[in-house]
């Protein structure tokens, strides 16, 4: 029953980091709002720039900018949300799981 239970659970988590992606908002979430008060985003020929006066405009670009997963997507591709998703969950529940181990593992260990 309880193995049941993990499998189930997994299955739902990666439903919803799956599929549940692409129905996600592609809108700026309540920081980036804010962060743009008083500016404008204006296209220009290398890119997006802002003018005005925000708190965005002192914004740096991070460091794991170019890094795979970056804006949730695959290598910057669109239409990779769930991908990201999925391999994000995968991911984290492998770093977990290995942490737990090496815990329970060490404390087997000591005893």
């Amino acid at each position: 029953m309880t193995r049941l239970f993990w499998i189930a659970c997994a299955a739902v988590t990666l439903v919803v980091a799956g599929a549940l992606s692409y129905a996600a908002s592609a809108s700026p979430d309540g920081l980036d709002a804010t962060t743009l008060r008083g500016c404008e985003v204006v296209e220009t020929a290398e890119g997006e720039s802002l003018t005005g006066d925000c708190i965005a405009r002192h914004a740096d670009e991070h460091a794991l900018a170019d890094s795979p997963l970056a804006d949730y997507t695959v290598g910057g591709r669109s239409g990779t949300n769930g991908v990201a998703g999925v391999v994000g969950v995968v991911v984290t529940a492998a770093a977990g799981s290995a942490l737990f181990w090496f815990i329970a593992r060490g404390r087997r260990s000591r005893r």
